[in-house]
């Protein structure tokens, strides 16, 4: 009877496990804890024959001295121990580097042009390549030589490879590399040198004339290199299956139409049974360009949306692509004509979404929700650019009502009334910049916890009314905290958003203002005065996003629980930048203030831990 095996769990594999633990702790939904508990359950499961079998046949040993004693099937009770921790850290690496990776944009259809043939070719690639691996290991098993263990691991692991590649090739080969190599290198590496010490010290034992004497390094026998990389790849690749799974049920309503929040085994297997022919390629690409979208037009939100689960984030991207394209398809026009010309498109591609206005007997309007596809498509084909129409034709228009999104059409008119001449516009009062807030950014907020109520229902109607004023605030607090941010990049395109009330009061008007501001951006000199004037205007305006933020952000704790985490890294990530511009000598960079990524990710942490201590600032 000894500890030394003990101790190597004590010492080099819990450790890793608990901090592992601690971080991922705010990210953990239930879907990760079955996540990991089914591959934990097939790793033992899977594990235990094969390393019973080396066991008994004298192939690999432990001695006595170095072992508490209990055992089943002749394993004992620390390597049991060890299949699991090790799935567990590797399973918990995994789950923090793909956190924020949206799978769905991942799936690519077969047979579809050259690019589904390409992948058709790699699949198959893949398994010539696994099946003739796996003749050869069969040969050295047969040989009962110095190949035999070798032989005995690529005989174990090799069939579940070619499994897991040929459910899932198209994830293994698209995901990120930081998502599927860094969770299988960096476990294999460190157990390499685990391994090397506990060989070294006589913990567990290979039998001579079983193995082929190479090592890897001085101490690690090459057999033991291969078992800890092909163990966490098996790892890795299933997680990747697991989520290629998971990314089938969510993206193809039209084969799921329902889907659980923890799906079953069975569920999980005819999902990734689905030909690659049969996936919608147009969903596909779809969704691809709106979460490249937000990516791209908006770090805050991409790195909240990864806090979201299933369809429900996919609704919110295309939310946000919406929105995003709709601004950018009014503010890239290449005149006021054409801003109206976009107005009046996106206006009518809503009527056909929405269809003409319906009147019951007793006098009741009903607006119907289900679109005209075949009219709306056509619509949308002829009159959009082909990078926008995916995103017009998946937004989710039959779980959202119409009212805030002709409300934020109307925030975009808004912007329309700034004319050629610097400084005219459409803020006249602090209610008019409210009610800009309130079309441009409280409308997108409301049906934001609209979708949120469609998934996860069973509130009642007062408490949800409630739930989306707040919701609506919330918006206005957000794009408060977007002007003050935007201040210098606005007065480059000849807008003011400042009303002239609070220009007056430190003598400035919106013409001088724009040229305060843009003189400022081109001079390496800039008027220190003036930019102490900019500075009180902007805290002002930080003061009434503020405001709005106190009034509304209790309401997040009445959401539905898998919603309040993820909404509140949602609102605390974008207010953070207001907490930076309020921040003493913080210097506007560019015209735009920016969160570093340490810090964006640190207020995610902390926000998923609970909700954030009010201060009196706020």
């Amino acid at each position: 009877m000894g500890f030394d095996y003990a101790l190597v769990h004590l010492t080099y594999t819990i450790p890793p496990a608990a901090l592992l633990s601690l971080v991922y702790f705010p990210l953990c939904t239930r879907l990760d804890l079955y996540r990991i508990a089914f591959l934990i359950t097939i790793a033992v499961v899977s594990t235990i024959p094969w390393d019973s079998y080396l066991i008994r046949n004298n192939i690999w040993s432990y001695p006595p001295t170095v072992i508490v004693g209990p055992t089943l099937f002749s394993i004992p009770l620390e390597e049991v121990f060890f299949f699991v921790i090790q799935t567990y850290n590797t399973s918990l690496l995994y789950l923090l580097t793909s956190k924020p990776v949206l799978k769905e944009a991942y799936l690519v259809k077969e047979g579809s042009g050259t690019q589904g043939q390409k992948w058709r070719y790699i699949k198959m690639g893949g398994q010539l390549v696994l099946a003739l691996a796996l003749k050869k290991a069969i040969d050295f098993v047969k040989s009962e030589g110095e190949n035999t263990y070798l032989g005995l691991i690529l005989v174990w692991a090799l069939p579940f490879l070619l499994l897991l590649w040929s459910l899932a090739y198209q994830l293994i080969l698209r995901l990120p590399r930081a998502c599927t190599v860094l969770p299988i290198a960096l476990p294999t590496v460190y157990l390499w040198v685990v391994d090397t010490l506990a060989l070294k010290r006589g913990t567990w034992v290979i039998e001579a004339g079983t193995k082929t004497g190479l090592t890897l390094w001085p101490g690690l026998e090459i057999e033991e290199a291969l078992f800890f990389l092909l163990t966490n790849m098996l790892i890795v690749f299933g997680l990747v299956a697991f989520d290629n799974a998971v990314a089938i049920l969510n993206a193809f309503p039209a084969h799921f139409p329902n889907v659980p929040s923890l799906p079953s085994p069975f569920l999980l297997v005819r999902a990734l049974l689905v030909p690659a022919l049969a996936y919608d390629d147009d969903r596909i690409l779809g969704i691809e360009q709106a979460t490249e979208r937000l990516q791209n037009k908006s770090r805050s939100f991409f790195l909240a949306s990864s806090t979201f689960q299933g369809r429900l984030r996919l609704d919110l991207i295309m939310l946000y692509s919406f929105c995003r394209v709709a601004d950018d398809l009014i503010d890239n026009a290449a005149s006021v004509k054409e801003t109206k010309e976009w107005q009046q498109k996106l206006k009518k591609y809503l009527d056909l979404c929405y269809g003409p206005a319906e009147t019951t007997k007793d006098g009741k309007v009903i607006q119907p929700k289900d679109m005209n596809r075949g009219v709306a498509t056509r619509y949308i084909v002829q009159n959009f650019p082909p990078e926008t129409q995916l995103t017009l034709l998946l937004l989710p228009t039959h779980r959202l009502d119409k009212e805030p999104l002709y409300e934020l059409l109307k925030g975009f008119h808004m912007d329309l009334t700034f004319s050629d001449k610097k400084g005219s516009g459409p803020i006249r009062s602090e209610e008019d910049l409210d009610l800009y807030g309130a079309r441009v950014a409280g409308t997108v907020a409301l049906l934001c916890i609209q979708l949120v109520l469609y998934r996860y229902p069973g509130i009642s109607d007062a408490k949800a009314r409630r739930l989306m004023s707040a919701g609506h605030n919330m918006g206005i607090a957000l794009q408060y905290t977007n002007i003050a941010r935007d201040l210098g990049v606005d007065a480059e395109i000849g807008r003011c958003y400042v009303p002239p009330s609070w220009l007056k009061k430190e003598k400035l008007t919106s013409e001088t203002f724009i040229t305060g501001q843009t003189k400022a951006a081109s001079s390496s000199e800039p008027d220190d005065f003036f930019l102490k004037k900019v500075e009180l205007i902007r805290h002002r305006l930080l003061d009434r996003a503020f405001e709005f933020y106190s009034k509304s952000v209790g309401a997040i704790e009445e959401l539905p629980r898998p919603a309040r985490a993820p909404l509140r890294v949602a609102v605390e990530s974008y207010m953070q930048i207001a907490r930076e511009l309020r921040r003493p000598g913080y210097k506007v960079k560019a015209g735009r203030a920016t969160v570093p990524r340490w810090k964006r990710i640190l207020v995610a942490w902390r926000t998923l831990l609970g909700p954030r201590p009010r201060q009196k600032e706020e």
